[in-house]
């Protein structure tokens, strides 16, 4: 019997296990994750979960039921140690192994670590897995004053939900803007807005040195003085988790290097989600996308290349964020200061923008703007053609034609 591995227990791995079912595929399938819950969706830790508006049953992808009704054989809180490829199969920690005819790595990543003095106290938090979610969620409600390092999208979410619990929240960012390296300093200095609005008080061009306190923080030091803190939260990116395929020889750049059918140079192991660095013809290069829509999606596309269908995973990249009262969702891609000009369309409470490099929209978001959402926007980025940037900040003109 044909045996399908999947390595990692998250949301890609739980959708390409269902997408293995629903395509037909009647052989055994094995879903392995070191963590010791069955397959979540992350968004809810720093959103609607963190906030204590979702229980803790809403972030499972399926419950044990159904991968018992589906036969999936599902290991939770199994560390998968070492990929054999030329005998297929996969070891375990305390050294059972189990054999594959295809196998997805589907490891996700982990959060980076602030190597300061203090980073070991109690009180500082991460924020990737659900006990992670679980811990911070109980300190948040105990109240105090909350200093998250970095404003990235993990920070920026913490600190909202931090504020809605009533805390005291201090923001330290090293670069000019929350979100500068994502989104430039055009909408970073939006986001900078948002959070002050809302009493977070944002430290800027502030790099942090260590944190203070005997066995639990009590201060994070920073190059510009000492900041107050009960609980920390540490939010300064993930590094794909590529140590698997890595030592069994696979190439790895910035995330596992697959083609746009998800394929590693070995035919039967394939790889997806936070993971993989994927083949984008559009973008004529590999990128690797950490969020919900890569995940999702790209589960199923890896499915569907193991079964021997025709795969191009060539989605846009995807992402979304709720803080405060402040809807936003952004697709499309740019590299560091890849882009010429932004252009905004609308007012300062709903409103898009667009990202233009040679004329041409290689990204947008909306805020608010949830009656048009972002098909136009995609519409205009798959297009490829020059646009006239005053015709595309006027609200009354049709974003295509």
């Amino acid at each position: 019997m044909d045996t399908h591995v999947i390595v990692g227990g998250g949301l890609t791995g739980a959708k390409a296990a269902e997408t293995l079912r629903a395509e037909g595929f009647a052989g055994r399938i094995v879903l392995i994750g070191a963590e010791p819950d069955l397959p979540y969706e992350r968004p809810p830790l720093s959103k609607g979960y963190l906030l204590g508006q979702e229980d803790r049953a809403s972030v499972f992808v399926h419950d044990e039921k159904w991968y018992a009704d589906q036969k999936i054989e599902v290991l939770t809180g199994r560390r998968v140690t070492a990929l054999d490829r030329a005998a297929h199969e996969v070891e375990l920690a305390g050294g059972e192994r189990v054999g594959y005819t295809k196998l997805l790595l589907a490891t996700g990543a982990s959060p980076r670590r602030l190597r300061v003095p203090g980073n070991d106290l109690k009180g500082v938090h991460y924020l990737r897995r659900l006990a992670h979610a679980d811990r911070l969620r109980d300190a948040l409600a105990a109240g105090g004053r909350v200093v998250v390092a970095g404003a990235g999208w993990i920070g920026l979410e913490t600190a909202a939900a931090a504020r809605g619990y009533g805390c005291e929240v201090t923001i330290v960012e090293p670069e000019p803007t929350p979100l500068h390296a994502t989104l430039g300093a055009e909408l970073g200095g939006y986001f900078a807005d948002l959070h002050r609005g809302h009493g977070v008080d944002l430290r800027l061009g502030t790099g942090v040195t260590g944190f203070a306190g005997d066995s639990t923080v009590t201060a994070v030091r920073t190059d510009a003085g000492e900041i107050p803190a009960d609980v920390v939260v540490v939010g300064i990116g993930a590094r794909p988790e590529t140590q698997l395929a890595e030592e069994a020889g696979l190439a790895v750049d910035n995330g596992i290097s697959v083609d746009a059918a998800l394929r590693t140079e070995d035919p039967d192991v394939f790889a997806a989600g936070d993971v993989a660095s994927v083949w984008h013809a559009a973008y004529d290069r590999r990128i690797r996308v950490e969020h919900w829509a890569e995940a999702t999606n790209g589960g199923t596309a890896a499915a569907r290349s193991m079964l021997g269908r025709e795969v191009v995973h060539d989605d846009l990249p995807y992402f979304f964020t709720d803080q405060y009262d402040m809807g936003m969702e952004f697709t499309g891609w740019f590299p560091p200061g890849g882009y010429d000009s932004v252009v905004t369309r609308g007012g300062t409470d709903a409103f898009h923008a667009f990202w233009l490099s040679d004329g041409r929209v290689v990204a947008g978001l909306h805020v608010n703007q949830w009656d048009e959402g972002l098909d136009a926007v995609r519409e205009l980025i798959r297009s490829g053609r020059k646009v006239n940037a005053g015709e595309l900040a006027d609200p009354a003109r049709p974003l295509t034609n």
